[in-house]
């Protein structure tokens, strides 16, 4: 029988008293997709971070083409063969996208006997690269000038370059939009066909009914069941991770009331946002709709003037945002969160002042409150001490969800706000959002997935080159073909 290129034996793990994983079996093949899924905190990305060398087992062992392996490092593993594409992106954001792609290992040439980098090669080499992914983007422009999904690429870009004997792929679409993501696929079929053994994780069950050649669901740290193409579908997934609880539709948004906020500019994108609605942004990567947002939120740093509830405010920074009321949900969770800091202190940052007593903080209402937002959007595990960077990622994007809902705003501002989130949490998210609008609240959400979109929108609006080509009602009808082509694909 052929050995697994990489394979989990009775494996455990803990975090202090909290059992992450329970005495996991898990085997992955050359040739092979192999999804993982399960709900946020099932243990999705302890095991990933095992087999990639970020913690080790407490139990149980960890083995290569049938020979036991002990990676006790990242670059351990990256040594056996394995690399990993995590959700949080390892590039260097001073460096070009050539210099990431090759770093480590550059091309290089000698000069009056000397070697040196040759950047000619290296920027040829990175071209190539990108080519695969259909990208045509400047090798040599800066990490830190991309969006986060041009990152995402450049990332698989680089674990691609590697050759490598296994990739795991870690919610590698959750950023994408449908041209780069069937892009991604046909490079997934060819490192298949090459003899590559593939662990999927993603979030997106049709993506994983779609590529999967087997399909493991953990669900409280467990193996829930292990099944083959063909014998799963979308619903039986999500009775898996999920034990068979049944999701609930939520309510429709209210009518939309007088505005909460409004940019007084006379930019082609202005935004005009009114209370008991959410409105949706939708457009292709560099459409500008990412950058409506942050320039909302006083992250370009530039000064602007806004209508906040018919007063007009300036306001030139984040600080100035929360301020008059406005949270943001970036679609990177590193700026939404401070990793080194516990869930608590994270929950509370932007209510300090709310929370304040005669010049102190009130720590009994400081944890009232964790609790209560910890509650209202499952936040597992339910260890407010925990550092946030010990969280999974789908749990991590909801403590940025909570500390908003903490400072209890009134104009939410949410970038790919269920990026990374299991389909239990995302639906519980939707109704949030929903809740929020109905009590008075302004969303105004971009998402990737225009399916979400046209389930939680009142309003869609178009963007095209920083400009709003199209606007779709809800009361019309949303058309996924028109909202398509505004957006230009």
């Amino acid at each position: 029988m052929t050995k697994p290129a990489v394979s989990a034996r009775a494996v455990s793990k803990y975090f202090g008293a909290t059992c992450a994983l329970a005495n996991i079996d898990f085997e992955l093949f050359a040739g092979e997709v192999h999804a993982l899924v399960g709900e946020n905190g099932a243990g999705k990305s302890t095991l990933v971070r095992i087999l990639s060398g970020v913690h080790q087992p407490d139990q149980g062992e960890v083995s290569i083409d049938g020979q036991r392996a002990h990676l006790g490092s990242p670059s351990a593993a990256i040594a056996a063969g394995i690399v990993t594409i995590p959700q949080e992106l390892r590039l260097v954001q001073s460096l070009s996208i050539a210099e990431n792609l090759t770093l480590g290992d550059p091309p290089v040439k000698r000069v009056l006997g000397m070697r040196v980098v040759d950047r000619r090669r290296m920027r040829a080499a990175a071209s190539d690269q990108l080519a695969q992914l259909g990208l045509s983007l400047d090798p040599g422009i800066r990490v830190d000038r991309l969006s986060y999904a041009e990152r995402q690429l450049v990332a698989i870009a680089k674990a691609l370059r590697r050759h490598c004997k296994i990739l795991i792929l870690d919610e590698p679409t959750a950023a994408l939009e449908m041209r780069e993501v069937e892009r991604l696929f046909t490079l997934i079929d060819h490192m298949k066909r090459e003899g590559a053994g593939i662990l999927y994780v993603s979030h997106r069950l049709d993506e994983v009914v779609r590529l999967a050649d087997r399909c493991t669901v953990l669900r409280d740290g467990q193996v829930a069941t292990v099944a083959r193409r063909g014998n799963f579908k979308i619903a039986d997934l999500i009775v898996a991770m999920t034990g068979g609880l049944e999701m609930q539709p939520s309510d429709t948004v209210s009518e939309p009331g007088g505005i909460v906020l409004e940019d007084v500019s006379r930019r082609p994108d202005a935004i005009r946002l009114r209370a008991n609605e959410v409105l949706g942004l939708a457009g292709l990567l560099s459409s500008g709709a990412g950058h409506m947002l942050r320039r909302l939120f006083g992250f370009t740093g530039e000064r602007i003037e806004l209508r906040r509830n018919g007063r007009l405010k300036r306001i030139a920074s984040p600080a100035d945002a929360i301020r008059i009321g406005i949270g943001f949900v970036p679609d990177e969770r590193r700026l939404g969160l401070i990793m080194n800091q516990s869930i608590r202190d994270n929950i509370l940052l932007p209510s300090l002042d709310v929370i304040a007593r005669g010049g102190r903080i009130d720590r009994g209402e400081g944890n009232r409150l964790v609790e209560q937002m910890m509650e209202l959007l499952d936040i597992r595990p339910r260890h407010p001490e925990l550092p946030v960077s010990a969280l999974s990622g789908g749990n991590q994007q909801k403590v940025i969800v909570a500390k908003w809902f903490a400072r209890g705003v009134g104009v939410l501002l949410l970038d790919e706000p269920t990026q990374g989130i299991d389909v239990a949490a995302k639906a519980q998210i939707h109704t949030l959002i929903r809740k929020f609008a109905k009590r008075g609240g302004g969303v105004l959400v971009r998402s990737s997935d225009l399916t979400e979109l046209t389930l939680i929108c009142d309003e869609i609006l178009a963007v095209h080159q920083a400009r709003i080509t199209d606007r779709l009602q809800r009361s019309d009808g949303f058309d996924e073909k028109r909202l398509h082509a505004a957006i230009g694909g």
